[in-house]
C-alpha cells in the first residue's frame, strides 16, 4: 500500500483546497521543489501533483513548479500529475519532463475519443482521475455533477488501456473525515486494473482500513491536508502501511 503525498500547485506555490474551492486554499509552501524533497526523505514511495490553475484553465500553468519537483526527486521515485490536461502534445511534454504517469480527468470524460488516444500513444503512463459524489462522476473541477456512472465509466476506461484510477470521494476531499472504504472498495471489485484512493485519509486508523481491503485491488491512497495539518505522520504512515503489507 502506497501512501501517495499530495502536492496541490496554484500559482507556484503548494497549497490544498476544501473541497475544490480555488478562493479557500491555504499555502503550505512557497517551495515545491523542497516539500518534494522532504517527503521523498519521510520515505515517500511516489508523489501526486495536482496543476490547479491548469485544471480550472483547460492548460498547464505551473510547469515551472512541476520541473522543480522532478529536479528535486531525481529520479528516486515515480511522480504522478494531473491538472488541465487536454492534448497528446502535453502529455508528451510531461513525459519528457520527467513525469512517470499522467491523470486525466474531466478531458477523459468529455473527449473519451483522446482518452483512447493517449493509452495507444503512451501505453502503461496514463492514469485516469474519477471524482464522484454518490456514484456520479463531476467534471470540470467539480464544478459540474455528470449523470455518469462511476463504476460504467471506469470499465470502459479499463478497456482503453489505462493504467489506473485515482478515485477521489469529492464530498470528503480535505475534509479529514476518513476515506470512502465502501465505495473504493466496490470500484476495485469491478475492475481488473488498480485503483487509488483519494480524499479523506485521515489518521493511522485509515490507513489500517485500507490495508485491510488491499487485496481487493486497492493499491495507493492520496494524502493531502492530513500530512500538512499533522494530523497524520507520513513517515508513520507509510511505515505502517509496508508493515500491514507483510
Amino acid at each position: 500500500m502506497l501512501i501517495i503525498p499530495a502536492i496541490d500547485l496554484k500559482d507556484g506555490h503548494c497549497v490544498r483546497l476544501k473541497q475544490g474551492v480555488m478562493e479557500g486554499a491555504t499555502v503550505f509552501s512557497e517551495d515545491p521543489g523542497a516539500m518534494a524533497r522532504h517527503w521523498v526523505d519521510q520515505g515517500g514511495k511516489r508523489l501526486h501533483l495536482v496543476d490547479l490553475n491548469g485544471a480550472f484553465a483547460g492548460k498547464p500553468v505551473n510547469e515551472a513548479a512541476i520541473k522543480s519537483i522532478v529536479s528535486a526527486v531525481k529520479g528516486e521515485i515515480p511522480i504522478q500529475l494531473g491538472g488541465g490536461i487536454r492534448d497528446l502534445e502535453t502529455i508528451e511534454r510531461y513525459l519528457d519532463d520527467g513525469i512517470d504517469y499522467v491523470i486525466i480527468g474531466t478531458a477523459a470524460v468529455k473527449t473519451p475519443g483522446f482518452l483512447h488516444e493517449a493509452c495507444y500513444a503512451f501505453p502503461g503512463q496514463i492514469m485516469v482521475g474519477l471524482d464522484a459524489k454518490d456514484g456520479k462522476v463531476a467534471i470540470d473541477g467539480w464544478s459540474k455533477l455528470t449523470g455518469h456512472d462511476v463504476i460504467d465509466l471506469a470499465k470502459k476506461f479499463e478497456d482503453y488501456g489505462v493504467n489506473s484510477i485515482v478515485y477521489t470521494d469529492i464530498g470528503r476531499d480535505g475534509m479529514l473525515t476518513g476515506v470512502n472504504i465502501e465505495a473504493t472498495v466496490a470500484l476495485a471489485q469491478a475492475l481488473r486494473i488498480p485503483v487509488i484512493a483519494s480524499g479523506g485519509l485521515t489518521n493511522l486508523d485509515d490507513v489500517k482500513k485500507l490495508c485491510e481491503v488491499a487485496h481487493e485491488g486497492i493499491i495507493g491512497a492520496i494524502t493531502g491536508r492530513a500530512i500538512y495539518e499533522g494530523t497524520i505522520n507520513f513517515a508513520d504512515a507509510q511505515k505502517l502501511a509496508d508493515a500491514l503489507s507483510l
